[in-house]
């Protein structure tokens, strides 16, 4: 490349100006494009707000990465690709997949990615486009994806470790790898994430005192929440295992090159694992604790039954003396006053033997339960 980095600008500049009105500008947020140089040299950077701009600029590097943040990731990824140079039919047949997509045109590739995001229970999760040709990857993302920040900025020092001996399709891979780590590391940390809100879940529900109509639905979310992420692990594998025994034209043949694809395989294998686990300890920590507070209402199940069975043996005891008493107060039998001797110790006997009898009956038939503190 024999022009300097500011003689590229003026020239987008003056290729920006002629295309303003063909093609949308990204708002917000500037592309950035880092380059190895036909002349070899140090790699060289540019940024930019519309896909022509960096034409000129691509047209002077032997390979190149364009990162392109966009506000509406499904209008503008398309017109983006084709003012690339890439088919028109490319990104929607990416868009037409659920999470994750490969598709291999042997000049062109295309790859989908899922980037999540993780706000407490919510999954959110935004497509990474990955588009590929002999000489340039572009990626496509929505504004609040921003995993290849820290990747960009030390892009230059990056591509610097590309020795110029290696054949096209090997510094394709070898960058291709790298996006596609940054991307699985960030969604990776959101793992956290669930297992804090997992462990708060927890806490929530051994308190005896807390609702069950508000933890209920947060039971769910929870379950929800992983399963989603789950999806988008077993996405990016499938990508990767494509990439990986795809035998794709753009990508190299070197056996160590190619150990690094698998390398990105076992992290995401490993990832699911965990996940799984976790779901399978929260599984068995609801289990146990459903166990707990059924155990709970057992405990107030036969406290209240042994509270109803001594009021029903009281009440049968005192329904004999009362009857007596009722019998008794008849005129017909005249008692008075010399008879209250014997009186009252007939209704003293009779609700202690029917008392006794009444328990007596109770406790032989098992009626009694058994009484649990």
């Amino acid at each position: 490349m024999t022009e300097e980095t500011t003689g590229i600008t003026i020239i987008a500049e003056e290729k920006k100006e002629q295309n303003a009105v063909t093609v949308p500008q990204i708002n917000g947020k500037r592309a950035l494009c880092v380059a190895l140089p036909l002349s070899g040299g140090k790699p060289l950077k540019m940024t930019g707000d519309n896909p022509h701009e960096f034409i000129p600029f691509l047209k002077e590097s032997s390979i190149a990465w364009l990162n392109f943040p966009v506000e509406d990731i499904k209008k503008d990824a398309d017109i983006i690709a084709m003012s690339l140079g890439f088919s028109s039919s490319l990104v929607p047949t990416l868009f037409s997949s659920y999470l994750s997509a490969y598709e291999d045109r042997d000049t062109e590739m295309g790859l989908m990615l899922p980037a999540v995001m993780v706000k407490k229970f919510d999954v959110l999760i935004s497509p990474v486009l990955i588009l590929i040709r002999k000489d340039l990857i572009v990626t496509i993302h929505a504004e609040n994806v921003n995993r290849l920040i820290r990747l960009s900025r030390y892009a230059d020092a990056f591509m610097r470790k590309i020795k110029p001996n290696l054949t096209q399709e090997d510094k394709l891979s070898i960058i291709l790898t790298r996006i596609i780590d940054e991307n699985n590391n960030l969604n990776f940390e959101h793992l956290r994430e669930l297992e804090a809100q997992g462990d708060e879940l927890s806490k929530n529900l051994l308190d005896p005192m807390a609702s069950r109509g508000l933890i209920a639905p947060e039971i769910y979310n929870m379950k929800h929440a992983l399963i989603s992420y789950l999806d988008t692990l077993w996405a990016t594998l499938d990508v990767i295992n494509s990439l990986r025994h795809g035998d794709a034209e753009l990508i190299t043949d070197n056996p160590k090159l190619l150990a690094r694809i698998g390398i990105l395989s076992d992290d995401v294998n490993r990832h699911i694992s965990l996940s799984e686990h976790m779901s399978e300890v929260l599984a068995s920590g609801l289990e146990v604790l459903q166990s707990i507070y059924n155990n709970q209402l057992q405990i107030l199940n036969n406290r209240l039954a042994f509270v109803m069975t001594w009021l029903t043996i009281l009440g049968t005891a005192v329904l004999v003396p009362n009857t007596l008493a009722t019998i008794l107060s008849n005129p017909a039998f005249a008692l008075g006053p010399e008879d209250r001797v014997w009186y009252s110790v007939l209704l003293f006997a009779s609700t202690v033997l029917a008392t006794w009898a009444a328990y007596w009956w109770v406790k032989k038939k098992s009626l009694l339960p058994i009484k649990v503190d």
